[in-house]
């Protein structure tokens, strides 16, 4: 149960290693993948207490003969005619298990259950294929599909063709990774001397050393005979009762095609995510390209035009409102409503500014070169397919890139109502002095009106050598344009602190549309690369 349990572990691990991989890894090796994990998980589906071998071999080998002889029965037609076998042929021992069920899956119609009481083959399907050299191509095809199927594998060779380049070039090679389940048998050796069998068998075994095949076994045999059939019966029967064919065949099965998968992968160094170094550069580059610069500046000097109409002289404030303000003039001076601050979506929080758009396409161009240079270092080390997502990835969102800053910049909170309650406190004492001032003036001018009319002067009230409405005319100007130059050092230091502010949360106004538009496709790429590469390894290694 543990082995199965291992198997399965390493079956999902190919299976999900290709899913991340579909569309960046070669299709036909994924398709492989993919397919192979499927036929494992059907296999699985079924009893692993019987065990499919099947019987494989040239025209004229006698596979078929063997098949009898193996099985004690005279299923199989052998014959001269080429090929005999058109289409498989099973026979199963023991009764346990879904046996019909597995037999359907494989789409061998001819089968026949063995009675007796021969416990030594009880768990055991054998099948005779057809020739794998046969003229007629649907033949070879049946041949290739159930050997994909099968649990184990006895290749019967005659002395003379034992050495066929067909079959060692696209049969034994190929299936090298399977010579634990393969079993190769010299037929015939009743046609040579002792000298000349055992000359043959040494020379196979050599040759099948020499194709990556050592474990695989080999004996020799004589159907006609019977000479070595038992010792073949022995070593099948040894396969079956140990239950161990099955699991070795697909575990073959998913370290072939995982080490193909593996080597697809690669294994250079690539990032897990995009290097911060070129996440900065592409927000700078964007931060130049939205106008945040420009912005700052506007904050500040809008933040100047804002306190100096609530702290300065009264007449001088007054003139001044008449001046536009800077960040009206870019439409920025809308604030950040209540809904906005509780995170919910309001349709008029979508606005737009009206940042210039000069010089628009050398910023474009720099923010091109960022998206490649940042797709270019987070793809490093990676197959080229993936290359080509991430490089699609960094651009998929180019179009709207532009929009989503200056919708960013739009709705930002840059707290230009905040911060400065001190304000009101000048404010108030501005207009004190102001009416102050505007008190004294009044009196002078109402002790000229009446010296002009020859009427009696007002009382004339002296501090030190000077009128009193001359001290708060002149002393209300002098206090007035003092008060507002102090207020104006605490002005220039809030609009400073306020640019920033406005500086701090537009960059990560920016940086949150980089991550969404840019940055995240990618490190999903990149994590979809590292989840995938770490599953192919675990089903490669087992």
């Amino acid at each position: 149960m543990g082995r199965r349990d291992s198997l399965n572990d390493r079956v999902s691990d190919l299976e999900e290693a290709a899913e991340f991989a579909q569309w960046r890894l070669d299709a036909t090796l994924i398709d492989e993948a993919l397919a192979v994990a499927s036929r494992i998980d059907r296999r699985l589906a079924f009893s692993t207490n019987h065990t499919v071998v099947a019987l494989a071999g040239a025209t004229g080998s006698g596979k078929s003969s063997l098949f009898n002889a193996i099985s004690g029965t005279r299923l199989a037609e052998p014959g001269m005619k080429r090929p005999t076998t058109s289409r498989a042929m099973a026979a199963s021992w023991g009764s346990g298990g879904d046996v019909a069920g597995l037999l359907d899956w494989l789409d061998v119609p001819r089968r026949h259950q063995v009675k007796g009481d021969d416990v030594a083959l009880d768990g055991l399907i054998l099948m005779d294929l057809p020739d794998h050299d046969s003229t007629v191509v649907t033949h070879r095809l049946e041949v290739d599909r159930l050997l994909e199927l099968v649990d184990m594998f006895i290749w019967v060779v005659d002395p003379q063709k034992y050495a066929d380049a067909m079959l060692h070039d696209e049969y034994l090679k190929p299936m090298a990774a399977h010579a634990e389940v393969m079993l190769v048998v010299l037929n015939q050796i009743d046609r040579l001397t002792s000298d000349q069998a055992c000359d043959a068998m040494a020379d196979l075994r050599r040759l099948l050393d020499s194709e990556g095949l050592t474990k695989a076994k080999l004996l020799g045999v004589s159907a006609l005979t019977g000479q070595g059939v038992e010792g073949l019966r022995k070593a099948i029967s040894r396969a079956v009762q140990s239950k161990r064919s099955v699991a070795a065949r697909l575990n073959a099965d998913v370290h072939r095609v995982a080490d193909r998968l593996n080597q697809a992968y690669g294994n250079a160094k690539v990032a897990e995510k995009v290097p911060e170094a070129r996440a900065r550069a592409l927000n700078e580059s964007l931060a130049q390209a939205a106008g945040l610069g420009l912005v700052r500046e506007a904050v500040l000097r809008s933040m100047r035009h804002r306190g100096v109409s609530a702290t300065g002289w009264p007449v001088l404030a007054w003139i001044n409102r008449f001046r536009p303000d800077p960040l009206r003039m870019l439409r920025l001076d809308k604030g950040v409503t209540k809904a906005d601050r509780a995170g919910e979506i309001a349709p008029v929080s979508v606005q737009r500014t009206s940042l210039p758009r000069r010089a628009q396409g050398v910023q474009d161009a720099r923010v091109d070169t960022a998206l490649r240079e940042l797709a270019a270092v987070a793809s490093q080390g990676l197959p080229q397919g993936w290359v080509d997502e991430i490089r699609a990835k960094s651009l998929t969102n180019r179009a709207v890139l532009a929009d989503k800053l200056d919708t960013a910049v739009a709705t930002a909170d840059l707290a230009m109502d905040s911060g400065h309650n001190w304000w009101s406190a000048v404010r108030i004492l501005q207009w004190v002095i102001f009416f102050t001032a505007a008190f004294g003036g009044l009196w002078l001018l109402i002790d000229a009106l009446l010296a002009y009319m020859q009427l009696p002067h007002l009382p004339r009230i002296l501090i030190g050598k000077v009128p009193l409405p001359t001290v708060l005319l002149i002393g209300g100007v002098i206090a007035g344009l003092a008060t507002a130059g102090l207020a104006r050092i605490g002005v220039e230091a809030g609009a400073r602190a306020k640019a920033l502010r406005a500086e701090r949360v537009l960059t990560k106004a920016m940086a949150e549309v980089s991550d969404e538009l840019v940055i995240a496709p990618i490190n999903a790429e990149l994590t979809r690369y590292h989840e995938g590469r770490s599953r192919v390894r675990r089903a490669a290694a087992g």
